[in-house]
């Protein structure tokens, strides 16, 4: 039976430093906020869902929430969430469209 790392007798085996390639551990600005970017439009479905789910834990208190109330916050919700992603498509363009320092000759 092999360990964990390939080895018959299941000793750790560590790479050496030297002979590991050589990772950054910083990127560039311009792809940390790239990546950051998608990171939000991915996260954007999930926050709509709960935005939407939230009126529903407005049952719980003892007072009610007016029915105009409850309308106004999905609409902007509803409206809100298209917005958002507008400006992120649109600062997700204007970060391709710009040149990478690294694509230059």
């Amino acid at each position: 039976m092999t360990g964990p790392t390939g080895t018959e007798d299941g000793t750790v085996v560590r790479p050496n430093r030297r002979s590991a390639e050589k990772i950054p551990l910083f990127v560039e600005r311009q792809t940390y906020r790239r990546r950051r970017l998608v990171d939000a439009a991915r996260a954007l479905p999930v926050l709509g869902v709960l935005l939407w789910l939230l009126p529903l834990l407005w049952a719980v208190p003892s007072e009610p929430t007016s029915a105009s109330t409850g309308l106004i916050y999905v609409f902007s919700v509803w409206l809100g969430l298209p917005v958002i992603v507008g400006v992120l498509i649109r600062a997700m363009h204007r970060r391709s469209d710009s040149p990478d320092p690294e694509d230059e000759p």
